[in-house]
């Protein structure tokens, strides 16, 4: 028991010390961080709007709760100075006949309570402000002005959290695998990907970039130099019909950074595939964009994907999500660059070549035989 719990543990070490870093994780989230930033915070509060919207929700509904209190805790006090300066509190006496800026203020406690009522448009009749003083009718008015400010960006805000197309992308999703094997005769790359609801992503567009190290010929290493991967769908890689799952596809030619890889050599590669699907959502008109990324152990050299789309006999098409990320093994040259050899050697056999120097000679045949 103890020596099996001991294996487990050795092979979860070794697997964690040999994974891989990420750009871009499975769900679309990016893994870097920025140092030494020149500019001063201060200028993320210029684009107010979108740090907002940037922020966690924890964060978010802290400062939601936090600019609510403070501005119903300062204008509290603000009628609580009105008050004061008037001397309509109890504690100063006033005569019968005095006439109040704001009814039924005692103290600290009834001015946040009035503040709060002015500000939130609730109004109980209980306390209210008198044509006294003008100083009291300003004050109402810029509350109430700032008040419907602060009611409005919160809201705003909020609900453009909560209708972000990055929600929308959570239900586009991606096969755990991207496998090779051959299509149509020539050694592709693939990958599924499928849309969860029923509504379209209108004009999808589908492209991927191979992230990788590499060195130029004055000797400059380029971490996470770029190169533009190019996929394909057989019903066009343009204003795509995304109601059912489709599997996408890179042909391995001798322009694509494939071509040189093989099946024994892919998993000492070091790259990181990332693919992404831009599209407009149907409901919302918003565009969207969805990201994942494959590293060389999630490369299956020599596998297709399962079938996934079937009839039934009512007529309808039936998706089955649990063959989405099964793979079967196919037999697949263990590399590219043997497959267009072998075209090549099967084309040559189906041609002749002439010889120039080859000269026919002709034999004239005799009929007497001697004995």
């Amino acid at each position: 028991m103890f020596s099996y719990l001991r294996q487990r543990f050795t092979s979860h070490i070794r697997e964690r010390s040999r994974r891989r870093a990420r750009l871009v994780s499975k769900d679309g989230r990016c893994n870097i961080e920025f140092g030494n930033v020149g500019q001063p915070r201060f200028v993320f509060l210029i684009d107010i709007w979108t740090t907002i919207l940037d922020l966690r929700w924890r964060y978010k509904m802290t400062i939601f709760i936090s600019a609510f209190l403070g501005s119903w805790f300062l204008f509290g006090l603000l009628w609580y100075v009105v008050a004061y300066i008037h001397k309509d509190l109890p504690e100063f006496n006033p005569s019968i006949n005095h006439t109040p800026c704001v009814e039924n203020i005692n103290g600290l406690t009834s001015a946040f309570l009035f503040s709060l009522e002015t500000q939130v448009t609730i109004g109980y009749g209980f306390r209210c402000v008198t044509e006294q003083c003008a100083t009291a009718i300003f004050l109402l008015i810029f509350q109430s002005i700032l008040g419907v400010i602060i009611n409005s960006f919160m809201c705003g805000a909020i609900l453009a959290k909560i209708s972000r197309s990055k929600n929308r992308a959570k239900t586009i999703t991606f096969s755990k695998h991207a496998v090779i094997s051959k299509r149509g005769g020539k050694l592709c790359l693939l990958i599924r990907v499928a849309n969860l609801r029923k509504s379209l992503l209108i004009g999808s567009h589908i492209y991927g970039k191979l992230l990788k190290t590499t060195i130029t010929p004055e000797g400059e290493t380029i971490i996470l130099d770029q190169v533009n991967i190019e996929f394909v769908v057989d019903a066009g890689n343009e204003n795509l019909f995304f109601i059912s799952p489709l599997t996408i596809y890179h042909i391995i030619d001798k322009n694509s950074p494939f071509f040189h890889m093989a099946a024994e050599t892919i998993l000492q590669q070091d790259f990181e595939l990332v693919v992404f699907l831009d599209g407009t959502v149907e409901a919302t008109s918003a565009t969207c964009q969805v990201r994942t990324s494959y590293i060389p152990e999630e490369v299956l050299w020599g596998y297709r994907f399962a079938p996934i789309v079937s009839k039934t006999k009512e007529g309808k098409y039936r998706v089955d999500f649990q063959n989405f990320s099964k793979t079967v093994a196919v037999e697949t040259p263990h590399c590219a660059f043997c497959l267009y050899n072998e075209k090549e050697a099967k084309a040559k056999e189906k041609k002749g070549y002439d010889n120039p120097g080859f000269v026919l000679s002709e034999v004239s045949e005799t009929s007497d035989t001697k004995m």
